[in-house]
């Protein structure tokens, strides 16, 4: 997946809390989409209104799993964008206006099939991935290694055909394609997540040691 997007994002100072406000997180929406153009030749039709509503609805999602953040922050971030992406799906403000397909030197060949496959999906999942990783880089001086089935098209293909029936399931092939564990069962409930319950499991051997006098 390309990424170029992500330095653009990463040069705004506390993106993490600037993607929380409409105007920012619209603002960096669009200029994704325009990512998007320049390196595939997509164009997209973007409704606001709908936008919109993508983000309050996700808002109110994050704000019932805040818990989370403080049981791990990194997967918090990770868990955030994939509520965004599950919205992004579900409520699709994105259409594809027309595209000038044009395979640049050194460009994969099966990663712009992945776009024309499926360019709103495609669309949606670069603009939260390079969000994660700009984020990550900001506070944590590195961003996740993605897994090689993000350039995969039979991976594509089957996130396609389940996100678009169960848009939950964005954030479990999120999960897949940040290399981490995903949870196909409950993708949408944070404190199912792999990184949540090792959390916890640590709080609770630690409050069960000991004292030491």
């Amino acid at each position: 997946m390309d990424l170029r997007f992500k330095d653009e994002l990463a040069q705004m100072p506390d993106l993490r809390h600037r993607l929380r406000r409409l105007r920012w997180f619209r603002a960096t929406f669009r200029a994704n989409a325009k990512a998007v153009t320049r390196v595939y030749g997509l164009r997209y039709d973007i409704d606001d209104t709908i936008l919109t509503k993508v983000f309050l609805d996700w808002v109110e999602t994050v704000e019932t799993q805040k818990d989370h953040a403080r049981l791990d922050r990194a997967d918090f971030i990770v868990f955030a964008a994939g509520l965004v992406l599950r919205e992004l799906i579900r409520c699709n403000p994105a259409r594809l206006a027309s595209e000038d397909v044009r395979l640049e030197p050194g460009q994969d060949p099966e990663l712009m099939e992945i776009a024309r496959f499926w360019p709103e999906g495609f669309l949606y999942t670069n603009y939260c991935v390079s969000a994660i990783s700009a984020i990550h880089e900001q506070e944590f001086g590195h961003a996740p290694q993605l897994d090689s089935c993000v350039d995969d098209l039979r991976t594509w293909w089957s996130y396609r055909e389940n996100a678009e029936e169960m848009p939950a399931l964005a954030i479990a092939f999120l999960d897949r394609f940040l290399g981490t564990e995903p949870n196909w069962a409950m993708p949408d409930t944070g404190l199912s997540r792999q990184a949540v319950r090792q959390a916890l499991s640590r709080s609770s051997h630690d409050s069960s040691l000991p004292h030491q006098a």
